[in-house]
């Protein structure tokens, strides 16, 4: 059965966290370059294979103590919100470079299910060992529930994929990065505090 608290959860953990990532830049840049709804479905391919992977990884760490699982959470937890500190210093700075990055691996000329495999190539590259895979993986394993936090992180990261498709450029001039990161670390805190909240419950 689906738990919706859990779905929004892992909505709303990789929503935030994956909003400032790499990957917002990269489908931005694509679309602009090739047909975006291909983009799209071709970067929506890419995050269901990876977020399938995570969900198994994370359903055979559920099989560990439940203490074990809940310290492994909770230090996920508390990485992420470094890394995202840490990151949020030289976002803007860093952004122009990836795009330039990004946009090398557009190919302006392709057409129909090569833009599909292109948008999914790059993707799938980009994002293996990424934040939002980890924190998948933990909130299986916390949780022991692999649909619900499938469909959230799933969802989350088609929301934040067609973001970039529709108003990415527009997004990218009213809010900084940096805010993004800082906003993404936050949630991974609260995170891990609620985390340490439940296992000294």
């Amino acid at each position: 059965m689906i738990d919706l608290l859990v779905v929004a959860l892992a909505f709303g953990a990789i929503f935030v966290v994956e909003l400032p990532d790499k990957t917002f830049i990269a489908t931005l840049v694509m679309s602009t370059k090739m047909r975006p709804l291909l983009v799209w479905v071709g970067v929506a391919l890419a995050f269901l294979v990876q977020t399938g992977v995570a969900v198994g990884v994370g359903k055979a760490a559920s099989f560990l103590p439940e203490q074990l699982v809940h310290t492994v959470a909770a230090v996920m937890f508390a990485i992420g919100a470094v890394i995202l500190f840490r990151e949020a210093r030289s976002a803007d700075d860093d952004e122009p470079g990836q795009e330039d990055e990004f946009a090398a691996r557009a190919d302006s000329g392709a057409h129909g299910l090569k833009v599909v495999a292109t948008s999914f190539l790059v993707l799938f590259a980009a994002e293996w060992g990424d934040l939002s895979q980890l924190l998948t993986i933990s909130l299986v394993a916390k949780y022991d529930d692999p649909v619900s936090v499938f469909l959230g992180a799933w969802g989350a990261l088609l929301a934040v994929s067609g973001l970039a498709v529709i108003v990415g450029r527009l997004l990218l001039q009213r809010v900084r990065l940096a805010v993004l990161h800082y906003v993404g670390a936050t949630v991974c805190l609260l995170m891990a505090a609620f985390t340490v909240w439940e296992m000294t419950r």
